[in-house]
């Protein structure tokens, strides 16, 4: 097939990131291009339209693509459950629960069967497919049966492009140390590299690209600055950092970080407020007095609410909304929220602020929906949209107001007049208009004039375009991607 393969030195140099930013280059070019990445461990993952689940990542770069997102994108999605087990989502179903050493027992030829099928159908609708690796291609000891990176280029017959992040230092070693340890076949394979999250001057980098030219005897076809970026992050490795406004009296939002944090990028459109700062709590001592605090979703809600229990990070939260506090609570971090959780025989006391009772069952719910703000909720009536992914339905113990009227009937809860919220609508904070009150609500408590307008942002998926051209041959990538693997 025609495309590239992008591989990585190790994790979290940046391979979702320049996927993105070569597909949408491709797109702005005229040609049709669809990402791929055969096997992704998220628990952030992503709905497309016909309601399946793949990487977040995946869904983000057809968006990048312009294209309709397809399970094909992504026939392996891995969502941890704990440290030994995960959820299988195959061709964007969920199919069972196996440990690491069961899923390369059990599952390897299922999974390399949908990953050929995948590619097979991607090649017939698309011009070219952008591929993401994972983690390092030189993880030796799970070579022998790996669905996801050499193996993968092999069965799609791409070159592979490796990206090296200098920021963390030991660039050299690692690009070469990655190149040392593949087998011939496959070192034949990688006809480039790039170097990501450089700062300072690129010229004081000349003489190290032309050392690593004649060492390794591939072209580095670029050196790309460090970047900040609007795109969606996939895992908890790119959890943000904390973010602290410059603006004088700005909002403090808490954010609780469960041990198995699922769909964190819901705060995202938070960063692009400038009166916002946002701040990542771990233990209770970090809790504070914010402005509001949001509890995000979790893939292991029960688990996770003990330990935050376990922590006191609970008795914080109660104060703290006792006192007055503004809670909103996202999927999981809405099922804490209620009075008890049920799970086959298993009842947990929950948090108690709504009086509901979290069943959770086999199926799980995955669906993109639209709606209303819930004209009682005591906010605006505004239109909003996301996503759903989750396996807890809600039962009242006694009539609440619902926070909206979607698609698909009443959901979330309200209460004290929108002070404290739940709902498992993923992306609710993406919604512009419903952002702006929620937060206008937290300036009018302290006082606080409400923001001017925003100035109108380029799209961030064209600025990262914008990014990779000014730095890289894209001629040079251009032709590696027409020409494969016989290109020199």
């Amino acid at each position: 097939m025609k495309g590239l393969m992008i591989q990585g030195t190790a994790s979290n140099v940046g391979k979702s990131l320049v996927v993105t930013a070569i597909c949408r280059w491709l797109r702005n070019q005229g040609y049709h291009v669809a990402p791929f990445k055969s096997q992704n461990m998220s628990n952030n993952s992503y709905v497309t339209e016909a309601g399946t689940e793949i990487g977040r990542a995946q869904g983000v770069q057809a968006e990048a693509c312009k294209a309709i997102a397809l399970p094909e994108m992504n026939p392996i999605l891995l969502k941890p459950k704990n440290d030994r087990t995960s959820e299988i989502i195959c061709l964007g179903k969920s199919i069972e629960s196996l440990s690491g050493a069961g899923y390369r027992t059990h599952f390897y030829e299922t999974g390399k069967k949908a990953i050929i099928e995948s590619l097979a159908l991607l090649e017939t609708r698309f011009d070219y497919t952008i591929i993401e690796g994972a983690g390092s291609p030189v993880e030796v000891n799970l070579n022998d049966r790996e669905l996801v990176n050499m193996a993968v280029a092999d069965m799609a017959d791409v070159p592979v492009l490796l990206v090296a992040d200098i920021d963390r230092g030991g660039v050299f070693a690692s690009v070469v140390g990655t190149l040392k340890l593949l087998p011939e076949a496959h070192r034949k394979r990688v006809k480039g590299i790039l170097i990501n999250k450089f700062r300072g001057d690129p010229e004081l980098f000349t003489d190290g690209v032309d050392w690593l030219e004649d060492y390794t005897g591939i072209p580095v076809l670029g050196v790309l600055p460090y970047t900040a970026h609007e795109i969606e992050a996939e895992d908890s490795l790119a959890i943000r950092e904390d973010k602290v406004s410059s603006v004088d009296n700005a909002l403090d939002i808490a954010v609780i970080v469960f041990p198995y944090l699922s769909n964190f990028t819901d705060v995202d459109p938070f960063y692009q407020e400038e009166d916002v700062s946002i701040r990542y709590v771990y233990r209770k001592e970090e809790l504070g007095t914010p402005d509001a605090v949001i509890l995000p979703g979790t893939r292991s809600t029960i688990e996770d609410l003990e330990e935050i229990r376990n922590r006191g990070i609970e008795d914080g939260l109660l104060d703290y909304i006792h006192k007055g506090g503004t809670v909103a609570g996202v999927c999981g971090g809405y099922q804490v929220l209620t009075n008890q959780l049920i799970e086959g025989d298993k009842v947990i006391r929950g948090m108690g602020v709504f009086p509901v009772t979290t069943l959770f069952h086999e199926v799980k719910t995955t669906q993109r929906t639209k709606g209303v703000v819930y004209s009682r909720s005591g906010f605006q009536s505004s239109v909003v949209e996301g996503y759903e992914i989750h396996l807890g339905e809600m039962r009242e113990e006694k009539k609440l107001i619902p926070l909206f009227l979607l698609e698909n009937g009443e959901e979330g809860a309200v209460f004290d007049g929108g002070r404290i919220i739940g709902t498992h609508l993923h992306h609710v904070f993406h919604n512009k208009d419903f952002r702006t009150e929620w937060l206008n609500r937290l300036r009018l408590r302290r006082g606080l004039s409400k923001p001017g307008a925003a100035l109108l942002r380029k799209d961030p998926y064209d600025q990262l375009a914008e990014w990779l051209e000014s730095e890289v041959d894209t001629d040079a990538l251009l032709n590696l991607i027409n020409n494969g693997v016989r290109a020199e």
